[in-house]
Parts: C-alpha cells; sequence; structure tokens
C-alpha cells in the first residue's frame, strides 16, 4: 500500500507530522512526501522537518507564489506527473492551501482516492480563498478526517456520504502535545513576564493598508504598557515597509523574523494574550489555555470560542484594547476540554486508512 502525502504551507507541516509517524507503524506501507513549494523558505522549511522529526521531503514542486490561479494551474500541472507516475492508493492532503484544493482535483480525474486532514471546516465566508478550497476538496474527498462535531455537521448539510467522514480530532494538537515539553529549551531567556504575542497575515488585515495602519499604531500605543512580540509573516512585512512604519520608536514592540516550530510555541505558551488572524492559533492557543483575541469576523473554528479561549474581535481596535485590559486584570476566558484534542488523532487516522484500504 502506498500513501503520498502533499503538503504546501507551513501549517500543512504540523499537521502531516503525527499521520507521517502513525503510518510509518503500519507493516507493508510505503509513504512519499510531496512539498509542492507554495510557501517555501529552504531554511526555514529545513527547521520545521528536523523539529517536527518529519522525513525529508521526496520531491519539491518548486511552485513558489503568483495570484492564487497560477499558483492553482502550476501546482496541477506540476503534480498531475507525479500522480500517474506513482499511482498511489490514497493521497492525503491537508488544511485548506491552494495546494489542498489542486491535489484533490488531480486525483479526483486521475480517479485514485483522496483522504482530506481538517474536513468540514467552514467559515461560511466565500471571500476567503480558503473557504473555496475546503468546499472543493471535501467534496472531491473520499475519506473526510474531521476535528470536531460541528465539521461533522456541516459535511452532512452539504450532501456528504455519512459513511465517508470520519471524527478523529485535530491532528495540530497532537504536533503540540507531544513537543510541549521540547519547546522549555527553546524559549529566549529575556523574555518579560507578561507579553502579547501577535501574528497577521490574512489578506483582509494585512492588504488594507489604513486598517493595517490604525492596527500598527494602536499595537505601539499598547507596547507603551505591554511588551509585545510580532513575528512578521514575509507578506505583513511587505505591507508595513510600504506604509513607512517602523518599531524602533516602540521599543516594546518587537517585530521579528518569522520562528521556527519550537521556538514559535514557547512564545505562544507563556503569552499573556495572543492576537492573531489565524486558524491555527485559535485551536492552538485553546488548548494552551492562553487567552486569544481573533481579528477576523468569523471563523471556521467556532469550537475554539464556544469552549476554547478564543474571542473574535473583528476590526474593533476599541474592543481589542479593551479585552486586553480586561485580561491584565485577571478577567480571562476558561477553556474546557474539547473531544479528542487529545494528542492521538492520527493514530484514528491511521486506523481509519488501514480498514478502508
Amino acid at each position: 500500500m502506498h500513501i503520498l502525502h502533499v503538503v504546501g504551507a507551513r501549517p500543512n507541516f504540523m499537521k502531516a507530522a503525527p499521520v507521517l509517524a502513525a503510518l510509518a507503524r503500519v507493516v507493508g506501507l510505503r509513504q512519499t512526501l510531496i512539498h509542492t513549494g507554495q510557501h517555501y523558505d529552504s531554511n526555514m522549511s529545513d527547521v520545521f522537518l528536523r523539529q517536527l522529526d518529519m522525513p525529508p521531503v521526496d520531491l519539491n514542486l518548486d511552485v513558489g507564489s503568483g495570484s492564487h490561479a497560477q499558483q492553482t494551474a502550476e501546482i496541477i500541472a506540476r503534480f498531475e506527473p507525479v500522480v500517474t507516475d506513482c499511482r498511489p492508493d490514497l493521497v492525503l492532503v491537508y488544511g485548506d492551501v491552494n495546494s489542498t484544493m489542486a491535489a484533490a482535483l488531480v486525483c479526483s480525474k486521475l480517479q485514485v482516492r483522496v483522504g482530506h486532514v481538517e474536513a468540514g471546516l467552514r467559515s461560511h465566508d466565500r471571500s476567503m480563498p480558503e473557504e473555496i478550497n475546503r468546499l472543493i476538496t471535501d467534496q472531491l474527498s473520499d475519506l473526510l478526517f474531521t476535528p470536531s462535531e460541528d465539521a461533522d455537521e456541516n459535511l452532512r448539510r452539504e450532501g456528504i456520504d455519512a459513511s465517508k467522514i470520519h471524527r478523529v480530532g485535530n491532528v495540530m494538537i497532537d504536533t503540540l502535545a507531544r513537543l510541549l515539553p521540547r519547546c522549555l529549551s527553546h524559549k529566549p531567556g529575556d523574555l518579560p513576564a507578561r507579553y502579547v504575542l501577535v501574528t497577521l497575515h490574512r489578506p483582509s488585515n494585512v492588504d488594507d493598508l489604513a486598517w493595517l495602519r490604525t492596527l500598527m499604531v494602536a499595537l505601539a500605543e499598547l507596547s507603551q504598557d505591554l511588551a509585545i512580540f510580532f513575528p512578521v509573516h514575509p507578506r505583513t512585512r511587505q505591507r508595513i515597509s510600504e506604509l513607512g512604519l517602523h518599531a524602533t520608536a516602540h521599543s516594546r514592540l518587537c517585530l521579528t523574523n518569522p520562528k521556527p516550530y519550537l521556538e514559535f510555541l514557547a512564545l505562544q505558551q507563556g503569552a499573556t494574550v495572543v492576537v492573531t488572524d489565524s486558524g491555527g492559533m485559535q485551536e492552538e492557543t485553546s488548548f494552551l489555555g492562553v487567552p486569544c483575541l481573533t481579528l477576523r469576523e468569523n471563523t471556521e473554528r467556532p469550537i475554539t470560542v464556544s469552549r476554547g479561549t478564543n474571542l473574535l474581535i473583528g476590526r474593533d481596535v476599541s474592543r481589542l484594547q479593551t479585552e486586553i485590559h480586561r485580561i491584565l486584570a485577571g478577567n480571562t476566558k476558561k477553556a474546557s476540554p474539547i473531544p479528542l484534542w487529545d494528542g492521538h488523532a492520527a493514530d484514528r487516522i491511521a486506523q481509519v486508512i488501514t480498514t478502508a484500504l
């Protein structure tokens, strides 16, 4: 039995790592790891593979950046001959990036079975490219591995055969739970007792320069009371540069380069509050019990709001400031355990696959 894994962006690494490890324990199973190169930094990718204990990538398609249409088309063109040549029994795709949808489309045309890890998540906002990727991928997939009950309900509502839906839990939490003890040795030694961790990368936040300027000014003001660490996504850094903004005048607003997984996890675990637009960080903070303020009007992970530490802030700077000060005063939102977010989702995926194939 041959399983081919497709990754294209940093979050895909964290999702694929535990699945690769779980399937490696299956006798007679061969695995191939394909990196589309959708988001690729050779130094960062190598560090991610090493820190996550992942095997080396078998093939990098070197797709690179481009518009959504250009990137998707290039992935399809380069991935199709790979599938034709090796004819895997199953292709596993992860998350909701362009690589996810493009690989699923190729496999559907070639009559190769597809498994979607993190299926069923919905923001119900089709202005998000990721939402389109989710919808298409789930319609094309043969095995849909969901993280939570709301994802199951979304798929059933969209007419997906119930026999294809397998609630297994959250593979991101598998990686977090396994590596959390290791991250302590990667924690910077000069961190203050209380600080805010910020990440921004979504076009709705970073491509609207007027809003981005407002937000950066608000962060600079907050940094007078509380240190702010902001590992800056390349796309975000370019936009900040276009605005002519610099953090050097605000020594407690620290803009840094993106961090490897363990270093970033250490920052996240120790944060007083996280401010983000990332889906994965909504999940991770809920598991860690760290307050999370999400700069979005909606989320495809509503369970992090109903049961986790996540709060949707939208584009309300005043509310952002108010909620941060509430958290500093000790008024934090308490999380309750989320079913199957227990570090064993990948084991359940492996069990489903070995039964289904």
